[in-house]
């Protein structure tokens, strides 16, 4: 034999008793065991559980060291510590809400790492890291948290008309869902979806063309997404096509008729206004042709002193026109009252009464008459 091919033979068959003592190597130190799904999908304030089993070689000898971080996106940047044992104790680190949040569900000396996350929310979706270590051997697994808010309650109405032989439009929505979102029209009630439907599962929408009496019904939409579902219920009618040039019509008509009122109320305002003013303006015409209001008696009174010559004075006291009018007769003969004593002299000459006839004193007027 070439000992040249036998040098080779031999080199070879040394390289793989060294790769089969490493792989029997590693297949016997520490190795995580758990096969649970690398990406979970939980609802909002649930508790979800990260597995990370694990079992220990014969000659793995060093203290037990474990630890749970976040993994950064950015690859360039540290993990941050979340949660460690070592030492025979626990440690809690970074944001100190989630890490009050995370629990070993048993002993970690067990075999057995796994956390709880209690009363998750949408900030810690992220992925997570679980590190054992001992010392030679060493084994880490990542597994991803998606946190996800449920559908909200949808609402089910119908756009447009429900008219015979026309297209029924019926939507489905959601106001409150983690992406993606779909909904699906199903019929409760009088069979399947008739065949000329379609739907958008993403819209939420259901068209029925040609509508007839045929498809009449319950329908139901069902919004899900990976964490929940919701539903709710339409019932569809069949209407008899209406009359779209009557209504045309009737509308031009209501609008003509509403217009012609306005024009008569506005009519019977200006008049209304216009029957103000004239009774208005025909008021202070009577006023101003009235006649002066009478003077009081004590005006009246004033003037009859001031003609007789009496003069006003503080302290001096007055007597009666009717007091005086006795004296005044009695010296007639030297009084003179425009013209009075010619006329006296005439009437005597006539055979008349000399005596001149007593005043009377009217009370409306204030002196005699």
């Amino acid at each position: 034999m070439d000992p040249v091919v036998s040098d080779v033979r031999l080199k070879v068959a040394l390289l793989f008793l060294v790769t089969l003592q490493l792989k029997t190597d590693i297949t016997e130190a520490m190795r995580i065991t758990s096969s649970g799904p690398q990406t979970i999908q939980k609802p909002q304030w649930a508790t979800v559980t990260l597995g990370c089993t694990y079992t220990t070689d014969p000659g793995d000898t060093g203290d037990l060291d474990i630890e749970w971080s976040n993994v950064s996106p950015d690859m360039t940047q540290k993990d941050t510590l979340l949660l460690s044992y070592t030492g025979g104790q626990t440690h809690h680190y970074g944001n100190t809400d989630l890490s009050k949040r995370l629990r070993f569900i048993t002993d970690p000396t067990q075999g057995d790492a796994s956390i709880t996350i209690s009363d998750v929310r949408l900030s810690d979706t992220n992925t997570y890291q679980c590190k054992v270590k001992r010392a030679p051997g060493v084994d880490m697994r990542k597994v991803t948290l998606m946190v996800m808010v449920p559908p909200s309650v949808p609402k089910c109405w119908v756009e447009g008309g429900e008219e015979k032989g026309g297209t029924v439009t019926l939507r489905c929505k959601s106001s409150q869902g983690s992406i993606p979102l779909t909904y699906v029209w199903t019929r409760e009630s009088g069979g399947a979806i008739p065949s000329s439907a379609t739907q958008d599962p993403e819209s939420g929408e259901l068209l029925i063309k040609n509508h007839t009496d045929s498809n009449t019904g319950t329908y139901m939409c069902e919004a899900k997404n990976a964490v929940g579902k919701e539903q709710c219920k339409y019932e569809v009618h069949a209407y008899n096509s209406t009359n779209k040039t009557g209504v045309i019509v009737g509308a031009v008509i209501g609008a003509i008729l509403l217009f012609l009122l306005l024009l008569l109320l506005i009519w019977l305002l200006i008049c209304c206004c216009h029957k103000r003013r004239y009774q208005k303006e025909v008021a202070n015409e009577i006023r101003e042709d009235a006649p002066a209001p009478e003077s009081r008696p004590s005006s009246r009174a004033s003037s009859l002193r001031s003609v007789l010559g009496y003069r006003t004075h503080p302290g001096v006291q007055y007597t009666s026109v009717m007091n005086t009018m006795p004296s005044i007769r009695e010296s007639g003969h030297n009084a003179t009252y425009a013209g009075g004593s010619d006329r006296t002299s005439q009437r005597n000459t006539a055979g008349e009464n000399p005596a001149p006839s007593p005043y009377n004193y009217d009370h409306q007027y204030g002196y005699p008459v």
